[in-house]
């Protein structure tokens, strides 16, 4: 089962992504928090294999909470995918460097919410569709193209659709490799750039404008 923890100020928000997620079979919810001091709190106690974070919280907002929990230096960061309302540059941004393992706007809907624990669980990370383009080729000036990171052409190509926000799946189909290969691909890049998951790998892509 995948223990996961939902914090949200608002308890409908709490109410309703907890029904999602208890309807999975292989999910469960082990936790609620309201604001952010607790969502830490709970988190740290309960270590859950997936946290659900609003950004906008009392006592302390979602990004805090994220980078206290999965931030650089964290020795054992929580997998947090935040949830949010706002689709601000600066939150997607902070959320990023912040280590987060995912980054979904709450009208998304319950498949993506779903698809984005699962990814969180088995360490990949997914951003909504809806926001990706918009958002993350805005997240810093862009480096010199001829900044490859040491990229063969293929891993190159694999980094480009990640950041387009296609699954492995779907990757595995443009190229016409199998999904296998693809995570072998991703692997090797993270060590490659130091990116601790797809989202920072993504965001490499971006700031590079090696999406057109």
């Amino acid at each position: 089962m995948i223990k996961v923890l939902i914090a949200d100020d608002q308890a409908m928000v709490r109410t309703g992504f907890g029904m999602i997620i208890g309807a999975q079979p292989d999910m469960e919810v082990v936790g609620e928090a309201a604001d952010g001091v607790e969502a830490v709190a709970l988190a740290r106690r309960l270590r859950p294999d997936v946290a659900l974070f609003d950004i906008r919280m009392p006592k302390m907002d979602g990004l805090e909470a994220l980078r206290l929990l999965a931030g650089p230096g964290v020795a054992d960061p929580i997998k947090v995918v935040v949830v949010t309302t706002f689709d601000l540059d600066e939150y997607v941004h902070q959320a990023l460097r912040n280590g987060a393992a995912g980054f979904l706007l709450k009208d998304s809907g319950p498949a993506l919410l779903v698809e984005a624990v699962r990814a969180a669980d088995s360490g990949d990370a997914l951003i909504s569709p809806s926001i990706t383009v918009r958002l993350l080729e805005h997240l810093s000036p862009p480096a010199p193209k001829s900044d490859d990171g040491g990229l063969s052409p293929r891993e190159l190509d694999v980094v480009k659709l990640a950041a387009k926000g296609l699954t492995n799946a779907e990757i595995a189909g443009e190229l016409f490799i199998s999904i296998g290969t693809v995570k072998t691909h991703l692997g090797s890049v993270q060590t490659k750039l130091g990116a601790r998951n797809r989202v920072e790998i993504a965001a490499w892509a971006w700031e590079r404008r090696l999406i057109s």
